[in-house]
């Protein structure tokens, strides 16, 4: 039997401090509370990769590790991507994964509920919710050997795809996409309509507002949660979009929000000068201008995701509250 490939991706450890020493701290400043907190994230971050990495050693596999920001070319060739880091580092790799490698996220320093209590009057010691990542150091392996030996599969999360005038973008979406201006004090103006079979099952909805965010199943927990979207069962195909800060709703503010069932597309079309569309966050965007159209459905390679255990679990008990807000939501 060969011997399975696995590539690590590795979270930038220069995202938490300059000082990469392994030596004496170099903070002198006694009151520096953030600075202290940066560096003892960075020593766990470290930590974690060193743990993940001396258990790969003695697995019978062949592998090998790549700083995130290093990567330039889709992954192909290997049987596992294993991504060490936060939900981030795997939104990120997920952009060079297609649909036949799956990945298992690692929370390299997950937040800690007395950390944070302990230091909320100096700084917010939250990190990364590790929503999609499956393990953190303390099951690492035995999740890991779980999937060598086949006893677990994983599941199948649904990303977006993008066309710009016909063309289709070259990154999917796993989490969300935001169309909007690029002054964050500018507004957008643009139109929308939901389609199915080439034919609109919607009005036509003319918007001036701060934008317009579409996102998955796995997104709905992120930023459209806190912007007053729903919870989506994960393996659902349906997508949730929400107008950003509506001026003069008028008579359609029940449009400004709602799903593009998995049969359905939306077609928008922008009208101002500048525009971009951001995906999975700030890093990934491209430039449209007035009169460009965007399409925007699930009809996208899926990710394969081992999913945690009690995130499994939570599935059952979204989907009855998921189906009453569908049929609320869908008047088309």
């Amino acid at each position: 039997m060969s011997r399975k490939r696995l590539l690590m991706l590795l979270k930038p450890i220069d995202v938490y401090s300059d000082s990469q020493s392994d030596g004496p701290s170099r903070i002198t400043n006694p009151h520096s509370q953030m600075l202290h907190h940066l560096e003892n994230r960075l020593k766990v971050h470290n930590d974690a990769i060193n743990f993940c990495q001396n258990i790969l050693c003695r697995k019978p596999v062949e592998w090998k590790s790549i700083v995130l920001n290093n990567l330039s070319q889709p992954i192909h060739d290997v049987d596992l991507v294993v991504t060490v880091g936060g939900d981030g580092t795997l939104l990120q790799a997920s952009h060079f994964i297609d649909d036949s490698v799956p990945v298992l996220g690692v929370n390299s320093d997950p937040t800690r509920a007395e950390e944070v209590e302990k230091l909320s009057n100096e700084i917010d010691a939250t990190r990364s919710t590790g929503y999609l990542c499956a393990v953190t150091v303390n099951n690492f392996e035995q999740v890991l050997d779980n999937i060598l030996e086949g006893r677990t599969i994983p599941s199948k999360l649904t990303r977006i795809s993008i066309c710009v005038n016909s063309q289709v973008l070259s990154t999917y979406a796993l989490n969300d996409v935001l169309i909007a201006h690029p002054c964050p004090a500018a507004v957008s103006q643009f139109s929308f309509k939901i389609k199915s079979d080439d034919q609109p099952c919607s009005p036509l909805v003319n918007s001036r507002s701060s934008g317009l965010r579409v996102s998955t199943a796995a997104g709905s927990t992120a930023a459209m949660l806190s912007a007053g979207g729903f919870l989506m069962p994960i393996l659902s195909e349906d997508l949730q979009f929400m107008v950003r800060e509506p001026i003069s709703p008028g008579e359609t503010p029940s449009l400004m929000h709602g799903l593009i069932k998995s049969h359905q597309s939306m077609d928008a079309t922008w009208f101002c000068k500048e525009g971009a569309i951001y995906i999975d966050g700030s890093h990934v965007f491209y430039s449209i201008q007035n009169g460009d159209t965007i399409e925007i459905s699930s009809r996208a390679p899926i990710l394969k995701v081992f999913l945690s255990q009690r995130l499994q679990t939570t599935v059952k008990k979204l989907e009855e509250e998921y189906l009453q807000k569908k049929e609320i939501l869908c008047k088309y």
